[in-house]
């Protein structure tokens, strides 16, 4: 896997662009300006242990400035992977999990087609009533590929080959959520199902009402009818996350947004967290 290079300096000079100095090695900390796109501009630095998302500080978009509220990690029910996306996760595991959920997701994103993934709890089958049977490409037994990547003990020495190894498989199942339907992981990393169809649970009601945030300055949480955020694969996974509590569903859309689908005791309602801020 080829490290990117990033340019320290450009200067113009005599209708000309000169360079001084570009580097493969970004320290801890150190912030970057990445112009994603014409009128994109993200602020970021890079994570203390160097793998991974960028944590992302700001997002200029046009003339709309988006900063990243950090108080968004003391929401009560805020999920730790959203945690994780906002850089606040202090491990000394090169492989922690939940950073697995963060690099699923922008891979998910980056892959332009949209896309669900649902991660279910390995202790129970119940996320079953939630699916559409039988499912259209079942997995068995289990891909459990990432599963024994995450579970490896990974030195210095050859962390190089388990980033490149792990970055392969990550695309690999971040790509099968561009087929129609979701994918489904457990909480063990095991890929369980691709394409399956989200159904509403026997006896149980539809979800009416959802609660949106976003982890941006000034940017309040709204309650709003699932049909607000977006279409069918958003409704469907606020509609799994309603029934199966102990689960939570990651959205992507085409357009680039993502969506972070979790339950919230506390408030007894279906959160949605807008996250693609973080992920650009």
């Amino acid at each position: 896997m080829n490290a990117p290079v990033y340019i320290w300096g450009v200067w113009f000079h005599e209708n000309e662009l000169y360079l001084w100095g570009t580097t493969q090695d970004i320290p801890g900390f150190c912030f970057v300006l990445e112009v994603v796109e014409p009128g994109l501009l993200v602020v970021k630095h890079r994570r203390i242990d160097g793998f991974g998302k960028y944590v992302n500080v700001a997002v200029l978009k046009g003339d709309e400035i988006k900063i990243i509220d950090e108080q968004s990690r003391s929401l009560p029910d805020c999920p730790a992977m959203l945690d994780n996306l906002l850089g606040f996760t202090n491990t000394e595991s090169w492989n922690d999990t939940v950073n697995l959920h963060v690099q699923l997701a922008v891979s998910m994103r980056a892959h332009g087609r949209g896309g669900t993934l649902l991660v279910v709890p390995s202790a129970n089958d119940n996320w079953r009533e939630s699916i559409l049977q039988p499912m259209t490409y079942p997995v068995s037994p289990a891909f459990n590929a990432l599963s024994i990547l995450m579970m490896q003990d990974v030195s210095e020495h050859n962390l190089p080959i388990w980033q490149e190894e792990l970055s392969d498989e990550i695309e690999g199942v971040a790509g099968l959520t561009a087929v129609d339907g979701a994918t489904i992981i457990n909480d063990k990393n095991e890929v369980l199902a691709f394409g399956a169809k989200i159904t509403r649970s026997r006896g149980h009601e539809t979800v009416r009402q959802i609660m949106v945030t976003e982890p941006v300055l000034n940017t309040p949480a709204v309650i709003v009818p699932p049909s607000n955020i977006g279409g069918t694969r958003h409704f469907s996974a606020a509609q799994f996350v309603y029934d199966q509590r102990d689960a939570f569903a990651l959205v992507a859309s085409v357009d680039g947004r993502f969506t972070i689908f979790s339950w919230s005791p506390c408030d007894q309602i279906v959160l949605a967290h807008r996250v693609d801020s973080l992920l650009i």
